[in-house]
């Protein structure tokens, strides 16, 4: 990484323009969610594992569409959708019967008396409960609020509570930009994905506290010597060959996955790669100028008060 071996970049003297595109993503995040929950469709498009119902994946030997499953099935009310190769389909139904025949059972009768029993080929089906659809999205919503507090509460034990504070705000930034990705593109919201949002803020705050941990190195190291914008961007600097190889390295794998995983895991993979790009940008552009920001306002920086507390003491 030679690229960045001197690397004397100005990103806390970019912030006002990185903070108009955090603004935008923001801003069209939150609007798309709640375009979607006023037009009464929900905000994010839950799968069976939270709404409850049955799930068949069928693959057809001859061509078929949507529109001739949705006749056939016409009783059911199914979601029928597109999955993976040219003739595989995936079927949701609502229902899910506790006793007696399984609704999925009733799907496949039906499409064999229509198709043929040897036409097609079931490759997974599922059934959810609606009380442990319920009960998922409570614990799914429990989960990620926890993730945070204790976050912050970790931050404010090994630096200070500015710091944690700090990288809850990047943090909340990178979630509330994945919410509204997944939401705008109508991805399916399933258990696997609750579990790509928590590996976001994971892989946000560790690229996070990497800086921050460099900023309180340099904080023991120059002390007063160096202002405080100096010393983020020194900081951010310092480590930018890091970040650059994790994110590439990790952006490759998930590439990978996305192209040859299948498409049971691409909206998985999908979720990450913008959650790793968005992540890093959040680190430098989101956490330390937050930090600054947060340090201006109090002027209780270690070792540090505010660049313009120092010029009205100078003057």
């Amino acid at each position: 990484m030679r690229l960045f071996e001197n690397a004397d970049y100005k990103f806390i003297e970019r912030r006002k323009p990185a903070y108009l595109v955090s603004a935008l993503i923001l801003g069209v995040s939150i609007l798309g969610m709640l375009l979607f929950q006023v037009t009464g469709s929900s905000w994010v498009n839950y799968g069976v594992d939270f709404t409850g119902g049955t799930l068949v994946q069928v693959v057809f030997e001859e061509p078929t569409t949507v529109n001739e499953l949705r006749s056939t099935l016409s009783g059911f009310q199914a979601d029928i959708t597109r999955f993976g190769g040219e003739n595989e389909f995936l079927i949701r139904v609502p229902e899910f019967a506790e006793e007696g025949t399984e609704v999925s059972q009733i799907v496949v009768g039906v499409l064999e008396e229509e198709y043929g029993a040897g036409d097609f080929e079931v490759i997974r089906t599922e059934a959810v409960g609606p009380k442990i659809g319920d009960e998922l999205q409570q614990k799914a919503l429990i989960a990620i609020a926890l993730s945070l507090l204790l976050t912050l509460i970790y931050l404010a034990f090994r630096f200070e509570w500015r710091f944690g504070v700090a990288a809850v705000i990047a943090t909340f930034h990178d979630m509330i930009f994945a919410l509204g990705f997944i939401s705008l593109f109508r991805l399916e919201v399933s258990v696997t994905t609750v579990a790509a949002v928590l590996t976001i803020i994971g892989y946000s705050l560790n690229d996070t506290i990497i800086i921050f941990d460099r900023i309180r190195e340099n904080v023991k190291r120059f002390g007063r010597r160096d202002e405080y914008i100096n010393l983020l961007n020194r900081s951010i600097n310092d480590v930018l060959p890091r970040t650059v190889m994790t994110s590439g390295t990790t952006l490759a794998v998930l590439l990978a996955l996305f192209l040859l995983g299948g498409a049971i895991i691409r909206d998985f993979a999908l979720i990450l790669i913008v959650g790793v790009v968005i992540g890093t940008y959040s680190s430098v552009f989101v956490a330390a100028p937050a930090l600054l920001e947060i340090e201006q306002r109090t002027g209780e920086s270690s070792g540090h008060r505010p660049t313009r507390g120092r010029a009205a003491a100078g003057a």
